[in-house]
């Protein structure tokens, strides 16, 4: 009888195993195909929930919450629903989990527009999870610019308020310190930093960036490729 249920308990961790293996590869396929149709705002994790301190098995645009593969799981953005779920022993409903639209905060203090896949094993037990955090600020950065763009006879304090609100974004980029000896990183970090802002959006974001930064145009480019790749 021991032998009968060693086997038993054997099976189901090998089941459990190859579920979570093959749950994995199927979103992180899922995960790929969002991504080529989806812009820098959209943050998509994969979580291992049996691996707690290295949960994050895959993450796509990391930037937003500045997590990488490996990060635990409690570096997730502040006030996470989808926590919720982990405490939850005997959940009530289907298999898997969907905690829609609610807001997180990121790392960076960014309001967050996010929603959790969480799916269990056959014990009900939190098995991985695939979250989605959108960071809509550029996309608001745009709006605001875009619309004071609209009026066909907009007064000239319009066209400078454009101008105002450029300013202040390459200014709250720039670090306190100032430009001087600073590294390609850290000008490529600061160009990350404007491109969240939405100031790439607008005409002309790309030669007042190079201008603050002493830089080319080309080079503003080149760390833009870099920022998409990385």
């Amino acid at each position: 009888m021991y032998m009968v249920r060693a086997h038993i308990c054997r099976r189901k961790a090998m089941t459990s195993k190859e579920d979570k293996a093959r749950l994995i590869g199927e979103m992180s396929a899922v995960m790929d195909a969002l991504a080529s149709v989806t812009g820098q705002h959209l943050e998509i994790v994969l979580h291992d929930l049996t691996q707690p301190a290295s949960s994050v098995v895959k993450i796509i645009n990391g930037h937003i919450s500045g997590r990488k593969p490996g990060s635990p799981l409690q570096s997730a953005p502040e006030n996470d629903l989808g926590f919720l779920g982990l405490l939850e022993q005997e959940p009530a409903g289907e298999n898997p989990q969907v905690f829609k639209d609610y807001r997180t905060t990121s790392a960076r203090g960014a309001a967050l527009q996010s929603s959790t896949v969480m799916f269990r094993d056959e014990n009900h037990q939190p098995l991985i999870s695939l979250c989605f955090n959108a960071d809509h600020a550029a996309v608001e950065t745009a709006r605001a610019l875009l619309g004071q763009l609209l009026p066909a006879s907009a007064p000239a304090g319009d066209v400078s308020s454009l101008e105002t609100r450029m300013n202040e974004i390459i200014r709250s980029a720039m670090p306190p310190s100032g430009i001087s000896g600073a590294s390609k990183k850290e000008k490529t970090e600061i160009v990350r930093v404007m491109q969240d802002k939405g100031l790439f959006i607008v005409r002309g974001g790309v030669e007042k960036a190079a201008k603050a930064l002493g830089v080319t145009r080309y080079t503003i480019y080149n760390y833009l490729d870099e920022i998409k790749k990385s």
